[in-house]
């Protein structure tokens, strides 16, 4: 089952635990980096608004990529070594996130939503559903890429 992909099968016990690793991960590249202040919204129906001022990010994945659009604000990414939260409501084909404390992002960097260092069971349990259906998600527009290792 989900275990050859290296995804724990039981959400109760992590990857690590089991001595596997991700086979998988899903990413998408930054486009755009916009600066906003306190108070801002961001996203359709202004879903997230900024504590503080803030860099935001727009990543090239939406919901029609298989990025679930029920994921909730803060869900976590990995970019350039650092969590940046989601913030504001993922698109068709777009989602962004806060990279406020990740200095190093930029235009091009790569967004790991889930893999390594995002658990696929993770991400799938804030939107509440599992690892698997999100693995099985991925459309047919996103681009595979091999790597033997």
């Amino acid at each position: 089952g989900v275990i050859l992909y290296g995804v724990s099968p039981d959400s109760s016990v992590s990857e690590r635990d089991l001595h596997v690793r991700p086979a998988m991960t899903f990413s998408a590249r930054i486009i755009a980096i916009q600066n906003i202040e306190a108070g801002q919204a961001v996203g359709y129906g202004s879903r997230w608004t900024a504590a503080r001022p803030s860099r935001i990010a727009v990543v090239a994945c939406g919901y029609a990529d298989g990025y679930p659009r029920s994921m909730p604000n803060g869900a976590p990414t990995w970019v350039e070594g650092k969590i940046a939260p989601l913030v504001g409501a993922t698109s068709m084909d777009m989602l962004e996130i806060d990279v406020t404390d990740v200095p190093q992002a930029k235009v091009g960097s790569i967004v790991e939503l889930w893999g390594e260092h995002v658990s696929v069971n993770e991400v799938a349990k804030l939107c509440g559903t599992i690892g698997y259906e999100l693995l099985c998600a991925l459309a047919p527009r996103v681009n595979v890429r091999v790597d033997e290792e």
